[in-house]
């Protein structure tokens, strides 16, 4: 199949608030993927770290007892949910991958079942409210496409949301649907001067992703407040044109449903070659980390 007379794939989002008890989280979880997949969801997404509260708040070693492994009790019961629905499933584990050694993983999931692949989190921040490198590694897996339901889809994972290499190269790879699980919130102190303009640069730079490379984005964020942060949800999804197809509410637990027709990318591509056009002989400045002006 080629993507000019590529079908249509269903995606639907699971923007969700999180309750102290990991358990409670993932029956959540699972009851909603069922509902995605009654109302024609082929594919189905769930927020960053979905089986806790964003613990990421403060720096606490008693929190890495949430780690678990990959394969795990997370991975094995989204593998369950999604065979019983017939849908793929896009997760987020806190991975153990090692004594010590700890991951933010996002995981693809066939509607079989079977674990297709996963993706360590790239670009980990630490900043006031997110202290993420204190738990997490690096990823090491690199960026790369995976083949569910009929598509090739990318897992990226929030952070990561904001790097247009890391949308690229996910794209190159032959992603048609980019996934970004994750957990972005407003700090209440700086919502009524700021709020608006963050909420609008978030959206708008993964848009820009989805124009960039000519593929479809959707976003799935958690609501709710958990501590010192306020979850913004208004998960969306945006077409090859940068046009949001879908977006929900900032403050209410959802299921958005989205219809994505593949064919979207080739006809948007072909008018905006901008894959054709890269000059990939120019870009080797790319690989510093910054480029000091000559004089």
């Amino acid at each position: 199949m080629t993507q000019s007379d590529a079908g249509t794939i269903t995606v639907g989002l699971v923007q969700m608030a999180c309750a102290v008890d990991p358990d409670a989280n993932l029956r959540t979880a699972v009851a909603r993927i069922a509902e995605a997949a009654q109302r024609g969801a082929q594919i189905v997404c769930l927020p960053e770290l979905f089986r806790s509260q964003y613990f990421c708040q403060k720096e606490d070693p008693s929190v890495f007892d949430l780690a678990e492994p990959i394969p795990g009790p997370s991975t094995e019961a989204l593998g369950r949910a999604a065979a019983d629905n017939g849908v793929a499933v896009i997760g987020s584990v806190f991975e153990r991958r090692a004594p010590g050694l700890y991951h933010n993983t996002a995981v693809i999931i066939d509607a079989d079942g079977s674990l297709r692949g996963r993706y360590r989190k790239m670009h980990v921040p630490d900043d006031p409210l997110y202290y993420e490198k204190y738990y997490f590694a690096p990823g090491d897996l690199g960026f790369e496409s995976f083949a569910v339901r009929g598509s090739r889809v990318g897992a990226l994972v929030c952070w990561d949301q904001w790097f247009p290499e890391a949308a690229r190269l996910t794209a190159l790879k032959g992603a048609q649907i980019l996934f970004y699980p994750t957990a972005i919130a407003w700090h209440p102190a700086e919502k009524t001067e700021f709020g608006v303009a963050q909420h609008e640069a978030w959206e708008l730079i993964q848009r820009g992703h989805a124009l960039a490379n000519g593929v479809f984005v959707a976003v799935t964020n958690r609501v709710g407040v958990e501590g010192k942060l306020e979850f913004w949800g208004a998960s969306f999804v945006s077409d090859p044109f940068g046009r949001v197809l879908a977006r929900a509410s900032h403050d209410r637990e959802e299921v958005v449903i989205t219809p994505c027709a593949l064919g979207l990318i080739e006809q948007t591509r072909r008018h905006w070659p901008f894959l054709r056009d890269r000059r990939v002989d120019a870009y080797a400045g790319l690989l510093q980390r910054f480029l000091d002006s000559e004089e």
